[in-house]
């Protein structure tokens, strides 16, 4: 596997080949320096260039930064693709394991970009285009205090969802149930334990879904990586069960913590209807 050097010094010659490519930028996980470092990082990479459309239209550029394992061009496909005009993306994955997000961008959308790259380390700008960028910071990350109303959506996010799993495993409907369980249910418990975390140490930075939470709460993260088997409607149904009594002991000790009101009866009623639900289903 090519070495971070040897990584940055070929996208840098390849940028130095292509005279069009006016400088060349690092965002992402590399340009934060908090941000342990491993193998599986992205090179999230820009070259700054005045129109993007001959590097589109003409690919043989990309062979330079090595054997592609496979690559996708998200802003031309369905849906997702990118009408503006000022960006378009290459999504790399080479050979030897690495991978490069290398993103063209034009001139003329250099702030637009920016707005939208809050941790930057520039490593190549001959024309001084990047000299607005702002100090590096990794605020835009960070989770603050709760409110009481964030709180309160959340729990009532958590308790309604809720009945929408008991609904698929009534039906035996383990996709609907299991879905709704992680990405809504469980999802809003990571919610409540960040703001734990916030409450015990000031603002901090979870990482995407969450992955550097449990940094903050070790003792929480065996507890809730019990929860994620949904292998069987019976798994899941047993996963319900301890998501719910989790999130409704977690949501009451922060409460307490936090001098905020928490929908006790609610929460208590759903857990009850829950219960009935799951006995009537094994009878």
């Amino acid at each position: 596997m090519r070495s971070t050097t040897e990584m940055t010094d070929l996208i840098l010659e390849t940028a130095q080949k292509l005279p069009e490519v006016k400088a060349v930028a690092m965002s992402g996980s590399r340009a934060n320096k908090s941000i342990p470092k491993d193998n599986f990082q992205d090179f999230d990479i820009t070259y700054i260039v005045d129109d993007i459309d001959p590097f589109i239209k003409n690919r043989q550029w990309l062979d330079k930064l090595g054997k592609r394992l496979i690559m996708q061009t998200p802003d031309e496909m369905g849906l997702r693709a990118n009408k503006a005009e000022e960006k378009f993306t290459f999504l790399m994955l080479f050979e030897d394991g690495n991978r490069i997000d290398l993103t063209l961008c034009s001139t003329s959308g250099i702030h637009p970009w920016l707005a939208n790259e809050p941790v930057l380390k520039v490593l190549s700008d001959p024309y001084h285009l990047l000299t607005d960028v702002p100090d590096v910071s990794e605020k835009v990350y960070q989770i603050f205090p709760a409110t009481q109303t964030a709180f309160a959506e959340c729990c009532n996010e958590f308790w309604w969802v809720s009945t929408y799993v008991v609904k698929g495993l009534v039906r035996g409907e383990l996709l609907y149930a299991s879905d709704h369980l992680y990405t809504i249910c469980q999802k809003e418990l990571l919610r409540l334990l960040s703001w734990e975390a916030v409450l015990q140490k000031g603002p901090l930075n979870p990482g995407k879904n969450y992955k550097y939470l449990f940094n903050f709460l070790p003792l929480k993260q065996a507890p809730f990586e019990k929860l994620l088997n949904f292998s069987s409607i019976n798994l899941c149904w047993q996963s319900l069960l301890a998501t719910q009594d989790f999130f409704h002991s977690e949501a009451q000790n922060f409460a307490q913590a936090a001098g905020f009101d928490y929908m006790n009866t609610v929460a208590e009623n759903i857990m009850d209807y829950t219960q009935e639900h799951y006995k009537a289903a094994q009878s």
